[in-house]
């Protein structure tokens, strides 16, 4: 019998009850947001937004001032976040310049633990918007507005800690995963229980660790209150997402998004494809050599047009993620988008000996089915047929020649391979872990 946890529905009650005496602008929002990405948008929606977000940017950012001629959106150049930085105060719009020393001015930051390091200012609006659409596709999958949540990440004082304050408002749990030992993962299970923690909200790798644990230990999750598991970043491996199923007797929720933007795209009930939010974003997939679209149902690069940040209009935004997107219209006429595949960091596709891209799914795949064997693991591709496996594994007991078998088993037969045993691959500041990585020149 689910219990009644009165923690949520104060918090649930309180915020209905002023958001009503603020209007109600924040459920509205939510609801909205919600009806759109699953019913799609209309043409005439995309252009309206496009038009006044480009005719807004060229008025009041001297960046894009001397685009003032340009009228679609593809004569603006695609930025990433090295550009951004690069340009930082030139984009900021008339009025937010002085953002830091602002008040209604709101820092969006990604930690760069796979690249660059990221700030981002944004209106009120936008914060609301980011807030909400967190929301939005968590109640699209069963979530309740206060239930108490677990949030995995590296949490480092002084920098990504949250107040005492703000813990309790927001009912969520700081889960450290700078170490997952047994010992530690221990500790965190124990925390799960004592707090009657309802949604786990972690990266793949932070659920793959902690499954794994579950399954080795055959730990008793009788007691548990756990009703939700939502994956942020890299790829969930299916492995993974069975097991998910499998302990707790429900899918885990598959997203995908970043700081700077809110989430971009959602698996809404088993649907293997991720649903595009159309309402908040605009998105293209562009080639990986140039700026040219690619075809429907190609590989390319995810680039985002953000509609709504007022202060720092993020146009055709190269996020560094890779994927497959398709478009089709329902019945009705209004737009729908899919990720069908999303590969993840440009600088983590790794690509097969037949220059054909691979999901990082394979490598958390074989991660896992090398569980015991080896404690962490990592790929990286230097050239088109040569690979460099770091292991940390105790080099006595392991079967070396299986290990590097189940890598060229997607790398392919003609793989060389070398592998470099090293005693730790740092988990990112994030709190994500990176299984691969491609230094090859010409896939740059």
């Amino acid at each position: 019998m689910k219990r009644v946890n009165f923690g949520e529905t104060i918090r649930r009650t309180a915020f209905d009850g002023l958001d009503k005496l603020k209007g109600g602008s924040l459920k509205k929002l939510k609801e909205v947001n919600k009806r759109e990405i699953v019913e799609g948008v209309t043409d005439e929606y995309v252009e309206r937004r496009i038009h006044t977000l480009l005719e807004y940017s060229k008025r009041n950012s001297s960046f894009y001032k001397s685009y003032w001629e340009a009228q679609e959106l593809k004569e603006f150049p695609v930025m990433n976040k090295g550009d951004y930085n690069n340009f930082f105060q030139d984009v900021m719009c008339d009025g937010y310049k002085d953002a830091q020393k602002g008040k209604n001015v709101y820092a969006l930051s990604t930690s760069g633990s796979t690249g660059t390091p990221f700030t981002v200012y944004c209106d009120g609006d936008k914060m609301n918007r980011v807030n909400m659409n967190f929301i939005s596709v968590m109640e699209l999958n069963g979530f309740r507005m206060g239930m108490k949540r677990g949030e995995f990440r590296v949490w480092i004082p002084g920098k990504n800690t949250i107040s005492k304050w703000k813990s309790f408002k927001n009912n969520l749990i700081m889960i450290d995963i700078s170490n997952m030992g047994d010992e530690a993962m221990a500790g965190i299970c124990e925390k799960i229980e004592k707090q009657q923690i309802q949604v786990l909200v972690c990266y793949s790798s932070a659920i793959t660790a902690l499954t794994g644990y579950l399954k080795k230990k055959n730990v008793d999750i009788s007691n548990w209150a756990v009703e939700m598991v939502f994956a942020m970043g890299e790829a969930l491996p299916d492995a993974t997402y069975q097991a998910v199923v499998d302990i707790f007797g429900f899918s885990p929720v598959r997203s995908y998004g970043n700081n700077e933007n809110g989430f971009i795209a959602i698996q809404l009930d088993e649907d293997s494809e991720y649903t595009i939010d159309l309402y908040n974003f605009h998105v293209e997939m562009l080639k990986m050599d140039s700026n040219e679209p690619v075809k429907e149902g190609e590989l390319g690069r995810i680039v985002v047009t953000d509609y709504y940040n007022r202060a720092f209009p993020m146009i055709r935004y190269d996020t560094g993620d890779t994927g497959i997107m398709r478009t089709y219209y329902d019945e009705n006429g209004r737009k729908h988008a899919k990720f069908t595949e999303i590969y993840g960091r440009r600088g983590s596709l790794m690509y097969n000996t037949k220059g054909e891209p691979l999901s990082i799914h394979v490598f958390m795949n074989v991660l896992i089915h090398l569980e015991g064997i080896v404690h962490q693991a990592k790929c990286i591709q230097w050239e088109k047929k040569r690979y460099e496996l770091l292991l940390n594994a105790d080099k006595r007991v392991i079967n070396e020649a299986e290990v590097v078998s189940s890598y060229r088993k997607y790398l392919g037969d003609d793989a060389v391979i070398d592998v470099t045993y090293v005693d730790e691959i740092p988990i990112q500041a994030s709190g994500k872990t990176m299984v691969c990585e491609n230094r090859c020149p010409d896939y740059q």
